[in-house]
């Protein structure tokens, strides 16, 4: 009977291997226009930008976007199926690459907004390939899963930050190089999808289970810590990593230095992820996002410290490690709380309230960076500093769940 029952489990997570393999690929390829946008578009929007407040602007555009790409994006994916909505998300990188490119060309700040905001669909579309991971596979690889598939982002990170270097000074007009090599990987890339093998959920039948409400869902506690610690990993992290090449740059480093750290960060981000997931199953994912929260807190201890380039690297280093154990534990505690017919509703959900603690943070990471001070060093504490009290709420929620009574 147990030899059955692990036959039957290694033929399920076949095709779940299979999937893993495409989205490894496609968070790789498709997922280093991120770190190139993201260390370009608040230099692009500095020189565009007629306030440096604003400077960080582009980046908060393009996570607006994908805040309010993302309940319509998983309403696709349910009613279409995966490949469409992976297809959308490609199609809204390539037009908000093209608008960029063209705003930067025209050097019209308005039209290079829009671009950025496009490109959100795309950053939208990215942060489902963890859900679809787990579509198909089992209890016991769904953790490695969704680990593997942000493991992919450790090739992004190589990829990404070396195209700046490549593109960004490869025309008369700065960064518009990236911005053309943008759209060609979206172009390319979505080839991928061609190949993803996932079934479109079914449609409910008049008998089928309803599945909670959102409201239900959202106050099912487990659930409810779950989007708070990814609320705050993510959010974290952006606020942070937004402001870090211009405090870089700031600081008196080079344009490349400040892609050199952000390349360190987005590797620490996903390098992790190829025991993530093991960790999880070894010591059980609260455990896993707590010392996720522990990170994040030390990556902002050590910025505070100073502002040479080694605090830059070891802080970006260590606050990408914190992301990802916050935010793939988060994700996995997340997917073994809902129901499969609840998933277009929860996920969609989820992603809307993430993103919109994301587009809050990359808003005000422009104007604690660049208005909160006097210079680049203060501005640069000021960010840090802001770390704190959503640590203390996402740890405080963390420990109410683990100290409450277990539900029948």
């Amino acid at each position: 009977m147990t030899q059955a029952t692990d036959i039957s489990s290694t033929v399920d997570d076949s095709r779940a291997k299979r999937t893993v393999i495409i989205l490894v690929l496609a968070q790789a390829f498709l997922g280093a226009q991120m770190p190139m946008i993201f260390t370009i578009g608040g230099l692009a929007g500095q020189s565009l930008a007629t306030n440096v407040c604003f400077a960080t602007l582009p980046i908060s555009l393009i996570v607006v976007g994908s805040m309010l790409s993302a309940t319509p994006l998983s309403a696709i994916m349910q009613r279409f199926g995966r490949r469409v909505g992976f297809m959308v998300g490609s199609a809204g990188g390539a037009i908000g690459g093209a608008i960029g490119a063209y705003g930067l060309y025209l050097n019209n700040f308005t039209i290079f907004l829009v671009g950025s905001f496009l490109t959100g669909i795309y950053m939208s579309a990215q942060g489902f390939y963890r859900f679809a991971a787990a579509d198909t596979a089992s209890d016991a690889f769904r953790p490695k899963a969704i680990s593997y598939v942000m493991a992919g982002g450790l090739a992004s990170a190589i990829i990404g930050p070396q195209l700046v270097k490549v593109t960004s000074q490869s025309m008369v007009i700065p960064f518009l190089g990236t911005y053309l090599a943008v759209i060609a990987i979206n172009v390319v890339g979505s080839a991928l999808f061609l190949f993803i093998n996932i079934p479109k959920p079914e449609a409910p039948k008049d008998d089928a289970p309803k599945g909670r409400t959102r409201w239900q869902l959202i106050t099912t506690p487990r659930i409810a810590v779950a989007v708070i610690c990814a609320m705050v990993s993510y959010a974290l992290m952006n606020l942070v990593m937004t402001s870090t090449p211009l405090a870089v740059v700031g600081c008196g480093f080079e344009q490349n230095s400040a892609a050199d750290v952000v390349t360190a960060h987005v590797l620490a981000m996903f390098a992790p992820s190829f025991f993530t997931g093991h960790l999880i199953a070894r010591f059980g994912v609260e455990k896993i996002v707590a010392a996720g929260l522990v990170i994040l807190a030390g990556a902002g201890a050590v910025a505070l410290q100073g502002v040479e380039l080694e605090n830059f690297f070891i802080a970006l280093i260590l606050l990408g490690v914190g992301w990802n154990f916050g935010f793939i534990g988060a994700t996995t505690m997340l997917a073994g709380a809902h129901e499969p017919h609840e998933r277009g509703r929860m996920q969609g959900l989820n992603d809307l309230l993430v993103f919109g603690g994301v587009t809050v943070a990359s808003l005000a990471s422009g104007g604690l960076m660049n208005c909160s001070g006097g210079n680049p060093v203060d501005g640069w504490m000021s960010v840090n500093l802001a770390m704190a009290p959503f640590l203390m709420l996402a740890g405080g929620a963390l420990i109410w769940l683990t100290l409450r009574p277990a539900e029948e």
